[in-house]
């Protein structure tokens, strides 16, 4: 049955919902005043003085353990891909970098291939479970692969990109596109009272919470992955190295399922892109003159299989893909954790105990203690003092804060430059793991930037894609967010024929430089969402 949108009282135009559907929460499954629990009003409350984020289930915070040990298993192994591929398998840098960033590609193009089995087919449980035992095969096989007797065999090389483009690479993306919009749908959507008169629970702050910490669970398992298995790999064997993630990883997936009969699981919805391309060509067909969005010629139709709730997320959903047009760019720069960091640590003075690759546990642990202050005082305090970053404000920002960061990270690789005795490395007399005379303790600052950024813009994508979303093209939508890693994947792959030294300073001062700039036209191009939605809270109030 349609239900009726929130927005002006009385307002009834096709432009008018449109505006205020903007950043609406999705609550077309449900009819107006009823939850899926029966517990909450969908309609703000007459008497509501103030909307505050409400507790996470303990269901809900099963599928964030979950979350936890997978990224423990993830981050915990792909951190150790660089100096493997270049110690073990005897790769070169241009090499690893180029291998890593396959994996990178592979883990993130399959994100659509993931949402489409669950909202058509399989629903997200039943798909997660799926894309999880093939991952944990490919850390089987990895952890194979990675022992005496394959490497002496000559299988570790084919045994790494088989493992990890096959099995690891599905399996990571497949999990990506279904397991955040499945924590978020746990979550019971509208307004609860509170114990204070006057103050009631809102889903969408809750939601905005759930995705904080579904951040911050990634974080906090890679950085005790990151923490824990390079120092094994160093000390003990890779072998075991690996091990470990896969034994975290299963783990992960017996608490998944312990919460399997407490879930809210929505079934799929069939053949939902069939309906996205129906709905889209009959809005072509039956355009009118003087319609707000070229999809309104779908508003109203009769006998069909959408409704006009459908055609409105849609058309969020639209606009969201503009929105993520410009992450690629983002992506490009935030990947090079992974491999030009770490080369560029392997240049610097170090003390004995640390495994280079380390440093990334700066950027999780930032994470970890940043989101818990920002969503329990930076967000409130902006709030109650009426300064509400919008998603886009909340976007631009984070891209503003990884550019500073990368003007660092270029400044520091020509400072290393400068340095001796070895200079950018390219003598004919320059050892193997030759270093020059700086610290590698200088490259806390760009770890730490990037993980401010990613409480700004990583965290904020994610919420954007899960609300904007009609209910049918919830993990879609996600998946294609989380596509645009696979773009910045793909720009790193390409880049990777200049990983080495000296050309990589000239990769960094270029993706900085055209970051810097997509960052003021992204805002230009669609600080109007955040006015859009301004309005739409203030009728609500």
């Amino acid at each position: 049955m349609a239900t009726q949108l929130k927005g002006r009282p009385g307002s009834t135009s096709s432009q008018e919902k449109a505006i205020d559907g903007v950043y609406d929460n999705s609550y077309d499954e449900f009819g107006p005043g009823v939850s899926k629990d029966g517990g909450n009003v969908i309609e703000p409350p007459a008497d509501m003085i103030r909307a505050v984020p409400g507790r996470l289930s303990v269901w809900t915070l099963l599928v964030v353990v979950m979350e936890l040990c997978e990224r423990f298993a993830y981050y915990g192994a792909s951190l150790m891909f660089s100096i493997y591929l270049q110690k073990i398998l005897l790769q070169s840098k241009p090499q690893a970098v180029a291998l890593n960033r396959v994996n990178q590609f592979m883990s993130y193009a399959t994100t659509i291939l993931g949402a489409v089995i669950a909202d058509q087919w399989l629903g997200k449980f039943k798909t997660i479970l799926i894309f999880a035992s093939l991952y944990l095969v490919g850390l089987i096989l990895l952890t194979i692969s990675s022992a005496d007797f394959s490497i002496d065999g000559g299988f570790g090389l084919a045994g790494f990109c088989i493992s990890v483009f096959a099995f690891i690479g599905f399996g990571t993306g497949g999990i990506k596109s279904n397991v955040s919009s499945f924590m978020a749908e746990q979550i019971p959507l509208g307004y609860k009272p509170t114990k204070t008169p006057g103050v009631y629970e809102d889903s969408k702050l809750t939601i905005e919470r759930g995705f904080r910490y579904f951040y911050w669970s990634i974080n906090l398992g890679a950085f005790i992955g990151q923490l824990i298995c390079p120092q094994v790999a160093k000390n003990k064997s890779y072998a075991m190295a690996f091990m470990i993630p896969a034994i975290m990883f299963f783990v992960g997936i017996i608490v998944f399922v312990a919460g399997s009969k407490r879930y809210i699981k929505k079934q799929p919805q069939g053949t939902v892109l069939t309906k996205v391309w129906r709905c889209m060509r009959y809005a072509r067909k039956n355009k009118k003159e003087g319609q707000a969005h070229w999809l309104d010629g779908a508003l109203g139709a009769e006998n069909v299989e959408w409704n006009d709730e459908f055609v409105i997320g849609l058309q969020r959903s639209l606009r969201a893909c503009k929105v993520f047009l410009f992450y690629p760019l983002y992506w490009a720069l935030y990947n090079n954790m992974s491999d030009n960091f770490i080369n560029q640590g392997l240049t610097m003075k170090r003390p004995e105990w640390l495994s280079v690759d380390q440093l990334n546990v700066v950027n999780s642990l930032v994470l970890v203690i940043s989101i818990p202050i920002f969503d329990n005082f930076v967000f409130p305090l902006l709030r109650r003092c009426g300064l509400r970053m919008g998603p886009i404000a909340r976007i631009t920002t984070g891209f503003v804060i990884v550019v500073c960061g990368f003007i660092y990270v270029t400044v520091l690789q020509k400072i290393i430059y400068t340095k001796g005795p070895y200079y950018d490395f390219t003598g004919p007399d320059v050892p193997v793991g030759a270093t020059n005379d700086i610290s590698v303790w200088f490259q806390i600052v760009p770890y730490a930037a990037v993980a401010i950024s990613e409480i700004f813009a990583s965290v904020t994508g994610l919420e954007f894609a899960f609300s904007q979303a009609p209910a049918e093209l919830k993990s879609v939508l996600t998946a294609v967010f989380l596509f645009t890693n696979c773009g910045g994947a793909l720009i790193g792959l390409i880049l990777a024929i200049w990983g080495g030294d000296p050309q990589v300073l000239y990769v960094f001062a270029a993706e900085t430089a055209v970051l810097g700039v997509m960052s003021v036209v992204f805002y230009f191009c669609f600080r109007h969402y955040d006015v859009a939605l301004a309005e739409q809270e203030q009728f609500h109030s």
